[in-house]
């Protein structure tokens, strides 16, 4: 299965970036428990990307949103996919916090955002 957590030497935005170069074993372990639970069963890259990204929006945090949206693009997933998850979420986070959370997909899936 595909590194779940950017290789230390991508570019990443500047907190995560600036402690990787700070902290590089830290990052390195952070890194390789990513790995580790991607790899831990059978579900493939596809669904795999597709449930972080869920857990990223029930957790509301938009810089996991991003990240995830970002890189499920690179891998080639639709954006309608992508934007289904902050759909899936209404009940079980809420309107407004599925709202927030397709705000911020759509920032990356759409030319014109939200």
């Amino acid at each position: 299965m595909a590194d779940d957590i950017d290789d230390p030497t991508d570019e990443l935005p500047s907190t995560a970036g600036d402690f990787a170069a700070e902290h590089p074993d830290v990052w390195e372990s952070y890194a390789d428990l990513g790995e580790a639970c991607a790899d831990a069963g059978p579900i493939d890259d596809e669904t795999n990307r597709l449930v972080k990204l869920g857990l990223a929006v029930a957790a509301q945090s938009e810089g996991a949103v991003h990240s995830h949206v970002r890189r499920g693009l690179e891998e080639g997933l639709e954006p309608d996919a992508l934007e289904q998850v902050a759909i899936l979420s209404i009940p079980t986070v809420g309107f407004p916090q599925a709202m927030a959370a397709m705000s911020w997909i759509t920032d990356l899936t759409r030319d014109d955002g939200p």
